[in-house]
């Protein structure tokens, strides 16, 4: 019954208009990157009292939810409530406007901030299926095969807004901060680049058709054999570890939080800012640490592989046969458990991501230029020069 419905529901909408689909497929993004950032601001605060050693936020509360016995008690200390406070108080606060602003700018930026975060997230492929003939389908909004291309090129959009912000704000601890963004991004993307490109050049064999897709990528670490089932993070260690380092300067997350650093900026670019437009730049944050967490996955956690060596595939087969069960080859369950395969492997990461930023002090700024041209760059080159080589002698 529900393989029918869904096989009904697939035919519904693929019969509609490509630009009803366009929309439709824009309202999920929005639909599911909101929610996620809100969660992510709670699981921050949890996170940020278990390192500290406090209690965390554990007192808000619906009063009619209250009187839900375990229930109410349960959501209170888990902090759900204290999300929808924010959700609410974001929506609902005055949205002051300064007046030595550049009005047009300043409303702009934090829609710009938002742009390259929403679209970047419909070309990451989140899970797969397996097809009548056996083969693996990825799911996506937008698969490309560029799409390491595309991520990368919409995201370094994104200094745009924090530059544009900081202009707007017409004072001089925006200013700065946009300064110190429009270096700082561009610094780390140069390492973050050269990271993958080692990952690109092993799964692009000679005389293979050739792509830069991430589906390509989890391909080969879905493969039999020792070589072929290993993730590219065991094979490839320097490339995950330069690329992870960028990746927490690019989304400018503790300790490459200089960019914001309130000792000495106050608030930095968004310092003029308040209520709903604040609040669109930190869902930016968030959107930028769920794909850049997701990209990780692909390119170095096997994808939606639930362990190194053992694919999608092989773990569908082998539960099969143990219990026998026929719905778990369904395309609609294969795609399901993929799903949550791939979302626990980022949930993970964006934990660390937390944990890390409560646990590393802030660099200074200079400290942070250092680190990125004198120390991760040099690295980068002499990595992706290793494994080029490597790869040449293999071939």
């Amino acid at each position: 019954m529900i393989p029918t419905v869904v096989n009904a529901m697939a035919d519904f909408f693929f019969n509609l208009p490509p630009l009803v689909q366009g929309i439709l497929k824009g309202l999920a993004v929005i639909c599911v990157i909101f929610p996620i950032a809100g969660v992510c601001s709670m699981a921050e605060r949890k996170v940020a009292a278990w390192v500290q050693d406090r209690p965390g936020p554990n007192r808000a509360i619906v009063p009619w939810f209250a009187w839900i016995p375990f229930l109410g008690r349960f959501l209170q200390r888990l902090g759900l409530f204290h999300v929808m406070a924010d959700g609410g108080k974001m929506l609902f606060k005055e949205d002051s406007l300064p007046g030595h602003v550049r009005k047009a700018y300043f409303i702009f930026a934090p829609i710009a901030a938002m742009i390259p975060a929403l679209t970047t997230v419909t070309v990451v492929p989140f899970g797969a299926y397996i097809a009548a003939n056996g083969g693996i389908v990825p799911l996506a909004l937008a698969p490309l095969d560029v799409g390491i291309l595309a991520v990368f090129a919409v995201a370094s959009l994104g200094v745009y807004s924090l530059i544009l912000a900081g202009w707007a704000s017409n004072s001089k601890y925006p200013a700065l901060g946009s300064v110190r963004a429009s270096a700082q991004l561009i610094s780390y993307e140069l390492s973050m680049t050269l990271s993958v490109l080692p990952v690109f050049l092993w799964i692009n064999s000679p005389g293979m058709e050739a792509s830069l897709g991430f589906a390509r990528v989890v391909e080969f670490q879905s493969q039999p054999g020792f070589w072929g089932g290993m993730w590219f993070i065991f094979l490839m260690p320097v490339s995950a570890f330069i690329y992870m380092v960028a990746l927490y300067a690019e989304t400018n997350r503790q300790p490459f939080d200089t960019i914001e650093s309130e000792a000495d900026l106050v608030g930095s670019f968004h310092t003029e800012y308040g209520a709903f437009k604040w609040g669109l730049f930190f869902v930016a944050e968030y959107s930028h640490m769920i794909v850049g967490s997701a990209v990780f996955t692909l390119l170095f956690l096997g994808g939606w592989n639930p362990l190194p060596w053992v694919s999608l595939a092989t773990w569908v087969g082998w539960v099969h046969d143990l219990t026998g069960w026929a719905w778990l080859v369904h395309p609609l369950a294969v795609g399901l458990f993929s799903i949550a395969i791939f979302l626990v492997k980022v949930l993970i990461l964006i934990f660390v991501f937390m944990w890390v930023r409560w646990t590393v002090p802030r660099f200074r700024y200079d400290q942070v230029m250092k680190l990125g041209w004198q120390k991760l760059l040099p690295l980068a080159i002499g990595n992706l020069l290793f494994y080029a080589i490597a790869i040449a002698l293999i071939d």
